[in-house]
């Protein structure tokens, strides 16, 4: 943002912006009281963290100290061990052994993961689709829109073909799924005990579309206003197949290597965070900045609507999380709470970060700041308590600012923030998972660093990197083979008209915008901007 910018059963089931300075000073000084120092640079008020920074800091850490001290004293009753289930039915001596049971569906489970779904498609549209497209300028409301929506269909069609199969298809190698369930042939009503023993095989993979679409529509946020739509449409179908599909199985698919080696990823750290904030960085290092970036105020158009979605996200991440425990139970509960009070955590930890830094909170900082706390809790929502998840959102609220003002510095234009919300949100999310673990929450987990059992940092670390790797270097291939075939750019006069203009031949507010030179528009908005015809006098 340019704008002061399963899944094991049981265990796994398997989604912002930041704030960027933008806000122009007039010339004057800051008010009395703001904290730190302000001096204009390239038409933008530029604020130089004080002390206050370091006080905010101090603060965090002994919050983190104080609190794992608590994690530690704060290990959860052993739960009552279940009734033992009565003896399976003996064959009688020299017949044949007694038939398994067939696996059961569950109404109440499989009327759960449906609901899930449904929560996790509002994630993108609208909620996804109306957060970025508050946060850009009004010239390219709709086409981003557009992006998030347009998504949301191809990746219905491309799942339902290939992607489910490679995703979560029988092994080949620990790397990927096979074709064995291309066009979803042997995916059918009946439950797969592999991925959810009391909800139909379908009502699993409808599940998992959800979460193959928002992924990529989350890296739209790095090339905002500037990628060609012909490009975009080329590029989400090959990074779906090439980079979310394998990865899914990686951590995800039964015979996936990062699940054997017992990789934690609950609902997404890894395979949609990481490899959607990491994808996000190759596509802004690859299809470059835009035109006046750093010289230009590039400010969010319409903050209510970024509000809007944010608070659909927010909302639609309960089944994103919640609906990884794929039944309805105790799992989904605690991933419930741990899941609100991350976020409302975050919230607050970027809030109070801005305060000390800027002088003044914002309301995108702090909607940004419940984002990232969403993606923080995301790995971790099925294995820690809440106090823990207390930790994990405040120290995501405070880390993820202060990454999100780096790209500055480092002169990459990500236009809204997708690295340092999702980038840094991912890997610190994946990484507290392995310190914070505990079997008292999910005893098909695992125990993390403060529970006893060091081994998972390990363990959590190489699934971090595994997920870099391939997303940045995926991407940038990708990306790379596009621009060289396609090109991936608008070219400079479709970029100054605007993307709703020159993509779409729409417009999201003002419909008597003029054409300009080269650009002639059609369809609806052509009639739209037909002349009134004058009344005529009768004779």
């Amino acid at each position: 943002m340019s704008w002061p910018p399963r899944p094991r059963l049981a265990t796994s089931a398997t989604g912002r912006s930041s704030f960027t300075r933008w806000r122009r000073l007039s010339g004057s000084a800051p008010a009395s009281g703001t904290k730190g120092r302000s001096k204009i640079k390239g038409g933008e008020a530029v604020v130089t963290p004080g002390r206050s920074t370091l006080t905010v800091a101090v603060f965090l850490l002994v919050f983190v100290i104080l609190g794992t001290g608590l994690g530690w004293a704060q290990q959860a009753p052993a739960p009552a061990p279940a009734p033992a289930a009565p003896p399976a039915p003996q064959p009688s001596a020299g017949g044949p052994p007694a038939p398994a049971a067939p696996p059961k569906i569950d109404s109440g489970d499989t009327a759960w993961l449906l609901t899930s779904s449904a929560l996790v498609l509002l994630m993108t549209a609208p909620g996804l689709a109306l957060f970025y497209g508050g946060m850009v300028r009004p010239k390219n409301a709709l086409a981003t829109i557009m992006q998030s929506f347009i998504i949301l269909a191809l990746i219905s069609v491309q799942w339902v073909l290939w992607g489910y199969s490679l995703a979560f298809g029988p092994d080949k190698g620990s790397l990927i799924g096979g074709l064995e369930w291309i066009g979803l042939q042997g995916v059918g009503l009946q439950p797969n005990p592999d991925y959810g023993a009391t909800v139909p095989h379908q009502a699993f993979m409808i599940f998992q579309l959800m979460f193959a679409v928002i992924t990529p529509a989350l890296i739209t946020g790095a090339f905002a206003e500037r990628m060609k739509f012909s490009a975009f449409i080329v590029f989400t179908l090959a990074w779906a197949t090439f980079i979310y599909d394998p990865l899914a199985h990686w951590v995800w698919g039964v015979g996936g290597w990062l699940r054997n080696w017992g990789a934690l990823d609950f609902a997404g750290g890894t395979v949609v965070h990481i490899s959607s904030g990491v994808s996000a960085l190759a596509a802004a290092l690859v299809i470059g900045r835009r035109k006046g970036y750093g010289h230009e105020p590039m400010r969010p158009h319409n903050l209510p609507l970024t509000v809007a979605g944010a608070a659909l996200l927010w909302f639609g991440w309960f089944g994103f999380n919640a609906g990884s425990a794929i039944s309805a139970g105790a799992l989904a509960t605690s991933a419930f709470v741990v899941t609100n009070t991350a976020t409302a955590a975050a919230a607050l930890g970027w809030m109070f970060s801005e305060w000390a830094a800027r002088g003044k909170p914002t309301v995108l900082g702090a909607a940004s700041g419940a984002v990232a706390g969403l993606v923080a809790i995301t790995p971790a929502s099925g294995y820690v308590t809440p106090l823990a998840s207390i930790i994990i959102g405040a120290v995501a609220g405070f880390l993820c600012y202060n990454a999100c003002n780096i790209k500055t510095k480092l002169g990459y234009d990500d236009s809204l923030d997708v690295v340092g919300v999702h980038g840094m949100g991912g890997t610190w999310g994946a990484l507290a998972t392995g310190l914070f673990a505990t079997k008292a929450v999910n005893d098909a987990g695992g125990n993390g660093l403060f529970y006893g059992n060091p081994g998972q940092i390990g363990v959590q670390i190489v699934a971090i990197l595994a997920a870099w790797v391939l997303a940045f270097f995926g991407t940038f291939i990708i990306l790379k083979v596009l621009d060289a075939l396609l090109g991936l750019r608008v070219n400079e006069e479709d970029e100054i008209a605007g993307l709703d203009l020159s993509q779409h031949s729409e417009n999201a507010y003002a419909l008597e915008t003029p054409a300009y030179a080269g650009f002639t528009p059609g369809g609806a908005f052509a009639e739209a901007m037909k002349p009134e015809a004058k009344p005529t006098t009768a004779h």
